[in-house]
Formats: C-alpha cells, structure tokens, sequence
C-alpha cells in the first residue's frame, strides 16, 4: 500500500529539518581557521558592534583618536585573545555583552567630548574583554591562533575605516547620521539586556 501523500510530505520535510552537524556559535568556512576566524566576527553581534561603535567614537574625536585606536585596540584584542587561548573559558553572560552596546553607542550617540587617551582606554578594556572571550571560543573550536588572528585582522579593518569614515565628515547631517548609528548600537544593547533579564 502506498502512504498518503500528506505522510510522505510530513515525512520528507522532517528529515530535512534534522540537522547532521549542530554548530553553536562558530562558523566553518571550509577556508582554514584565519577565514573561520574573521566570518565569526563578522556574524557575531556581540563582537561586530561595540567594535563598531567604538570606532564611530575614534573619529568622532578626530584623527589622532582614529589612529591611536587603530593601533590600541586590535592590540588588546590580540592580548586579551591569547590569554583566552591560554586560559579558557566558557564564562557567557548577556548583560556583559550588552554593557560595552550601551555604554560605547551612548557616547556616540551624545558625541561625548573625550580626550584621545580616554578612547583609548576605552578600547583597551573593549579589546581585552572580548579578545580573551574570543580566545576561549577559539580555544575550544579548536581553531587557535590562527583563528584569532583573522578576528584581530578584521577588527583591525572595521577600526581604520569605521574612524576613517567619520573623521572625514563635515557636513552637519553626516555628522547627526553618526549619532544616529551610536543611539540605534544602544537600542540594541538596551534590548539585549532586557531579552536576558525576562529569562533571568
């Protein structure tokens, strides 16, 4: 006897929906570890726009902020990377993801008059947080450095073009644009943090 159509359909979509490989987090590429690297920090929020943000805030301060951070922050991102791969962990909390979003976006978003050293040490604490916690994931994806020299590479890009970008900027509306991104970077961050306080 044959099925009913609407059985071998059900049947059908259901094994398709099962997965054969589950990946949390980190993304395989197929290109080696220094590309699996940089498409998760390009697909990984909680990376991608603080570092964003900041950079945003560099330029806002001008040139020598841009500059100072685009050498300060992939190097504390590298620093804080390596300790992660020398002392993993599995430490994950949503409020410690939302706290650099809201804080980093309301500066932009106000245009906060800070001095360059300030951004700096800014970026020296954004660097190392999320580079040791991105040295975890390598660690335990098994990626290692290589893996996290293709996160600081790409951190090192967004840094030079996200400041690059707003430095340049003279027109009025460029400038309120700018602020615009840094209140929607705290939206989300605001977001963030309540989506895990209701679970909580």
């Amino acid at each position: 006897m044959r099925a009913p159509l609407g059985r071998r359909g059900l049947l059908a979509a259901l094994a398709l929906l099962a997965p054969s490989v589950a990946r949390a987090h980190l993304v395989n590429t197929g290109l080696g570890p220094f590309y699996d690297g940089v498409s998760h920090f390009a697909l990984t929020p909680e990376d991608l726009l603080p570092a964003l943000a900041l950079a945003l805030l560099a330029g806002q301060r001008g040139a020598a902020a841009g500059r100072r951070t685009l050498l300060g922050l992939p190097a504390a991102w590298l620093l804080g990377g390596l300790a992660g791969l020398a002392w993993p962990t599995s430490i994950s909390s949503a409020a410690l993801s939302a706290a650099p979003l809201l804080i980093l976006g309301g500066l932009v978003a106000v245009e906060a008059r800070l001095r360059p050293a300030l951004v700096v040490g800014l970026a020296a604490a954004l660097g190392l947080l999320h580079g040791y916690l991105n040295g975890s994931a390598m660690a335990q994806a098994g990626l290692g450095a290589l893996g996290l020299l293709g996160i600081v590479a790409s951190v090192s890009a967004l840094a030079a073009l996200g400041a690059a970008l707003v430095v340049g900027i003279r027109a009025a509306w460029g400038r309120i644009a700018v602020r615009v991104a840094g209140s929607w970077i705290a939206a989300i961050g605001l977001l963030s943090l309540g989506w895990s306080l209701r679970g909580g």
